[in-house]
């Protein structure tokens, strides 16, 4: 029986792993029929990567170190119909990627399935899917599909890169919407009021807890995963930020305090298999350079 409660659980759609542009453009300007037949008059054609790539396949290589065995274990999630998937899993097993269970939901929702397999994240293009996640409390990503850039990550070989955004994505995102509506210097002025109150988990908190687990099963300086901070927050908004962390007892690696400037080549020098942030702003200048993916805030009930 397999213990869902010790894993890492990633969900990832096909059109997140792999490049199907051309395969998403048929579908709409020419519908579900002309999608699947193009899909099964091509199912022995590799597909190339895609944004998720990278960080699919490095994650999956914790599994091979000692110990780790299972740790990791990653499901394709997506819309397509049992017929179509062909396509996917050969190209699968032309990558040797140790992928093995999949939801194919043939057009219907995939929210219901992401809590039944305990998922830690989920990535997918779709954004009402990333929504849908969201507001089952999943930590989730819409990830950049726009500019078929092919990454190169800069991290050492063997190690995993993950950045994240702070507020309405570690945090919710009470501080931003101050920021929002009041301007920088209300912003400043409230978390420097409450620097000592550990802001309120957002949608990436039980992600971040998770990695840390998994972190403190290596020596400090063994472990596969490296974490970072990018934020728009500087001094003193900052203060407030560290000591979260430090209540939350997480781990985070590095911490990067911009003020405002550009993030993109912060994440480059970092060398980020994904970066999680709520703003376009952010994801669409960073996704020049490494894989992003945009944070929806969660929706009120109705």
């Amino acid at each position: 029986m397999c213990d869902w409660n010790k894993k890492l659980v990633i969900g990832v759609s096909s059109r997140a792993l792999f490049d199907l542009t051309s395969e998403n453009e048929i579908f709409e300007k020419e519908g579900v029929d002309a999608y699947c037949r193009y899909q099964m008059e091509h199912e022995d054609d590799i597909l190339k990567k895609g944004p998720g790539f990278g960080l699919i396949e490095a994650l999956l290589k914790v599994n091979e170190l000692p110990g780790m065995e299972d740790r990791v274990e990653v499901i394709i999630m997506s819309h397509n119909s049992p017929d179509t998937s062909l396509r996917v899993f050969n190209t699968i097993k032309h990558y040797g990627l140790n992928i093995s269970r999949a939801v194919l939901a043939s057009g219907a929702s995939l929210a219901p399935y992401l809590n039944a397999f305990k998922t830690d994240l989920f990535l997918s293009a779709y954004e009402e899917d990333v929504a849908q996640a969201i507001d089952s409390g999943v930590a989730a990503g819409i990830i950049c599909c726009d500019n078929n850039t092919e990454y190169d990550s800069d991290a050492p070989v063997g190690q995993i890169r993950i950045a994240f955004d702070g507020d309405a994505v570690l945090f919710n995102e009470e501080s931003q919407l101050i920021y929002d509506e009041y301007g920088l210097k209300a912003f400043e002025q409230n978390e420097e009021a409450n620097a000592n109150n550990p802001l309120p988990a957002g949608p990436f908190a039980h992600f971040l807890h998770t990695i840390s687990d998994l972190q403190r099963e290596f020596p400090p300086m063994e472990s596969p995963i490296r974490t970072a901070i990018v934020t728009a927050r500087s001094a003193p908004a900052h203060e407030r930020v560290i000591r979260t962390l430090r209540a939350w007892n997480v781990r985070i690696d590095e911490a990067f305090f911009l003020g405002g400037i550009n993030k993109a080549e912060i994440l480059k020098a970092f060398g980020a298999h994904i970066f999680f942030d709520d703003q376009v702003a952010n994801t669409a200048p960073a996704s020049e350079v490494v894989p992003s993916a945009r944070v929806p805030y969660r929706r009120k009930k109705k």
